[in-house]
């Protein structure tokens, strides 16, 4: 969806597009990344901290009204405010009787042009007992959450597949920038980003849904394009770029079995030689 200044306006077009997907016969309702307001990471402004809320708080306590009332399940990305002076960029998910279930605070923050979320958002708690990476266990799968610039990292997706997940989701809030010219650079750009998520899909056997915004803001063009890949990184389906849009889509849960039989990356990693991968550059 696209969003607008006004926080109560955007919760309830949310809220319209969760019913209508419920309606639809959706199960599990998967919000873009900051889907209650502009996406305000592309200045760096000290009133904008005003947007954050506690989580849980009143966002996800409205929310949670919905997803029982419903009987879904629903990833709602949000500002969390977890002390003063100290923010996440935050997804909670609620289950379909409404209970909450838990938070994943995005663990990769970017600090480009446009996207200054440095700025905001502190990363994700990790420690050697505890990655940061989050599952929840709700009524209809065991899903994992990754947020944007947490995409493009094979490690998340990696770590989030094997704690159990049985879907990863991905809100997202990414697009482009309208002074480039070039359609070439746009396209290229767009196409990395969703091979990148369906390589996630092949390489964990796991479905991949990535929920994208849509609308001009400021200098950022949201480039839509969301979708949902089986587990063998074929797009199951595909969203417009610039379309405001509601999609349910079926996926089949049995398919992570049957491709991780056919192509078993999971039984042939080499975990003993991995060692080398946590350090930040191998001199």
């Amino acid at each position: 969806m696209s969003c607008s200044e006004r926080v109560d306006q955007n919760v309830e077009k949310a809220v319209a597009g969760i019913r209508q997907a419920a309606a639809a016969g959706a199960q599990i309702v998967c919000l873009q990344e900051l889907f209650s307001s502009l996406y305000f990471c592309d200045v760096e402004d000290q009133q904008n901290f005003g947007l954050a809320e506690a989580i849980p708080g009143p966002t996800t306590d409205a929310l949670s009204e919905v997803a029982k009332a419903l009987g879904v399940v629903i990833v709602a990305s949000l500002f969390e405010k977890r002390a003063a002076g100290l923010y996440h960029n935050t997804t909670a998910v609620l289950d379909a009787d409404g209970a909450y279930l838990g938070k994943y605070r995005k663990m990769h923050i970017p600090d480009d042009p446009g996207y200054y979320e440095k700025f905001y958002f502190t990363p994700g708690d990790a420690s050697a007992d505890d990655p940061g990476y989050k599952v929840f266990e709700t009524k209809f799968a065991k899903i994992g959450v990754l947020i944007c610039w947490d995409q493009w990292y094979p490690e998340a997706a990696r770590i989030t597949t094997l704690m159990g997940a049985e879907v990863l989701f991905y809100p997202t809030a990414i697009g482009w920038d309208t002074n480039e010219t070039n359609p070439a650079a746009n396209q290229e750009q767009y196409d990395a980003w969703q091979v990148v998520q369906r390589g996630h899909a092949v390489a964990n056997g796991i479905h991949v849904v990535a929920v994208n915004r849509v609308g001009r803001e400021a200098d950022q063009q949201f480039w839509g394009g969301s979708f949902v890949s089986n587990p063998f990184g074929r797009l199951l389906y595909l969203a417009p770029h610039h379309q405001e849009v509601v999609h349910v889509q079926e996926i089949d849960l049995a398919d992570t079995e049957y491709y991780r039989n056919t192509w078993p990356y999971l039984r042939d990693r080499r975990v003993d030689s991995y060692q080398p991968i946590t350090k930040r550059y191998i001199d």
